[in-house]
């Protein structure tokens, strides 16, 4: 079981439906098929710092499926044992970057303070 995260650069949404749109777009146009593009400004600095704390290849990696970055979105696949731990992390990191952060699963945005929502 895994718990994924969204990170993307544009304006805050103001409702939890404008972000599953907005997700959903990005998610549409960036992230599916067989290609990638260059990940762009603080999306790109967002997965580095990310993947600096936790990398990919390291024993302790907490990523089922690993991050995937393109153009302005970022997708996080977390196992679900460290899901709590990381996107509280995540979504904290995203905030000071000045980025959406979204939890697909619950269709909900996600604060840079760990408030209003339910952890996984």
């Amino acid at each position: 079981m895994s718990y994924d995260l969204a990170v993307w650069e544009g304006p805050q949404p103001t409702t939890d439906a404008g972000g599953k749109a907005t997700f959903e777009n990005l998610f549409r146009r960036h992230l599916e098929g067989d290609w990638l593009t260059e990940p762009v400004g603080p999306v790109a600095a967002f997965a580095e710092a990310l993947l600096a704390r936790w990398p990919e290849d390291s024993e302790d990696s907490p990523y089922s499926s690993g991050v995937s970055v393109s153009g302005p979105i970022a997708y996080i696949t977390l196992s679900y044992s460290r899901a709590a731990e990381v996107s509280l992390c995540a979504a904290e990191l995203a905030a000071r970057f000045g980025l959406v952060c979204f939890d697909p699963q619950a269709g909900r945005l996600r604060p840079g303070d760990g408030g209003g929502f339910a952890r996984p």
